[in-house]
């Protein structure tokens, strides 16, 4: 019995002492990281377009052609074709470093996006529209995917750790909001700028935002992450290969929904009460509750294990979404939005803090991107799903998608979240230090030659 009670005793102990107080980093420090500011302010300038494209295609392309219908579609197809080849540039960015990427991709976004500008002024035919959307949506880059492969080569260079595990953590809390504050300036900046001049200018500033932010990112080589090359005879898996980063990337294209049918349901309804001036403001107050969250969990020290929290706040997403469709006025609509933004970023930091512990160092560029390109895909079908249930029915009927990516989400999520745990950890186990399985390959050099 003495040994036994020993023994006990032993497990109570070790079990106390592997439970420490979680480790909280502030955002004063992450922002005193030697090195941040010189790729966060240029990241800045390049990351504020994603949100206005998307907005300035859709006026424009209303304006030329009439039709939500059709706008909502072009803009479909932008999205559809970043999700799928965004994630390809960031397997490209892993092995040849991220410069080499993003030079040639924000030069033929420009391109694409004037010629989308000059085609949609002139009338042209619809078909044609979705064809120039290919090259204008594919070229976006990557820039948010990009900051958060950097924040983990930074905090992880010297090994895993509970230190670097809670840096990794706030830093992708920082990054959710910036995305966030990028969809609260965006879009009102692109309607502001249509509203002064024209939707066209929108764009056209939208494509040299892009070119300048892009080009001074990609001149920061020297906080880049290092590139792994895989052995010779070896072939690198794609971060897709994971289950969990699969299912990550289901959940998000429910998010994604969120965004499209926000997006063009919220302009809409301003139209249809002759305020059509307030619906990149409502929309911008709908990201900004995001971006209030996100601010709050960043500087909590969570106790709760990651997974859970992701349940949570998608469950509180689905809640939200569920009573938009019956805002009766343009203030309910803000207030039932700013309700709804506030479950966005704690779900998004949670799914980045996720898919870094289930890849190897040499993809996780690709994974943010898988994440970033679900957003996109889901906003672009729901963008189109919503524009047709506006046109046939009345703009109120475009709230019910929002709700149908967010259930069927969730559905998902619950179903199969076993596959979030990293392999060889338990549920509680995540951040950085869970991120350092796999990886066989070689560093060239600390950062891109």
């Amino acid at each position: 019995m003495t040994a036994r009670r020993t023994v006990d005793t032993a497990a109570d102990h070790a079990a106390t002492t592997a439970a420490p107080a979680p480790a909280r980093v502030g955002y004063g420090e992450l922002l005193r990281t030697p090195g941040a500011w010189t790729f966060l302010s240029p990241a800045l300038v390049a990351r504020l377009p994603y949100a206005m494209l998307s907005m300035g295609i859709l006026l424009l392309v209303t304006q030329t052609h009439g039709s939500y219908g059709t706008a909502g579609t072009v803009t479909a197809v932008a999205a559809v074709a970043q999700a799928l080849i965004g994630p390809q540039t960031g397997r490209l960015a892993d092995r040849y470093g991220q410069a080499a990427v993003l030079v040639p991709s924000v030069l033929v976004h420009a391109a694409a996006v004037g010629a989308l500008i000059a085609l949609a002024l002139g009338h042209a035919p619809a078909w044609i529209l979705f064809l120039i959307a290919v090259p204008a949506g594919a070229s976006v880059p990557q820039v948010g995917a990009m900051v958060r492969a950097r924040w983990v080569a930074r905090f992880t260079a010297d090994g895993a750790s509970e230190a670097s595990a809670a840096r990794v953590s706030t830093a992708f809390a920082f990054e959710s909001v910036t995305d966030e504050f990028t969809f609260v300036i965006g879009p009102i900046l692109a309607s502001g700028i249509a509203a002064l001049a024209s939707p066209a200018t929108a764009l056209v500033a939208e494509a040299a935002l892009t070119v300048v932010g892009g080009l001074a990112f990609a001149a920061q080589r020297r906080t880049a992450p290092a590139r792994i090359v895989p052995e010779p005879g070896t072939r690198r898996a794609s971060a897709l290969a994971s289950p969990g980063v699969r299912l990550l990337a289901g959940t998000f294209l429910g998010v994604g929904a969120v965004f499209g049918g926000m997006q063009v349901s919220v302009n809409a309804f301003a139209d249809s009460v002759g305020q059509h001036a307030a619906g990149g403001t409502v929309y911008g107050i709908f990201a900004g509750g995001s971006m209030l969250a996100g601010v709050l969990y960043g500087v909590i020290a969570w106790r709760r294990p990651v997974q859970q929290r992701m349940l949570i706040s998608y469950a509180l997403l689905v809640l939200g979404c569920s009573v938009l469709w019956a805002m009766p006025n343009l203030v309910a609509l803000t207030v039932a939005g700013l309700t709804c933004g506030l479950a966005i970023a704690p779900t998004l930091i949670s799914g980045y803090t996720l898919v870094e512990t289930l890849v190897a160092d040499g993809a996780k560029t690709e994974a943010f991107t898988w994440l970033t390109g679900a957003i996109g895909l889901g906003l672009a079908v729901g963008s189109m799903a919503a524009g047709r249930l506006i046109d046939g029915h009345g703009p109120s009927t475009g709230f019910l998608v929002p709700l149908a990516g967010a259930g069927a989400g969730l559905i998902v999520l619950v179903s199969l979240r076993h596959l979030l745990v990293a392999p060889g950890r338990g549920a509680a186990g995540t951040g950085a230090a869970a991120a350092q399985h796999g990886g066989a390959g070689r560093l060239v050099g600390a950062a891109e030659g």
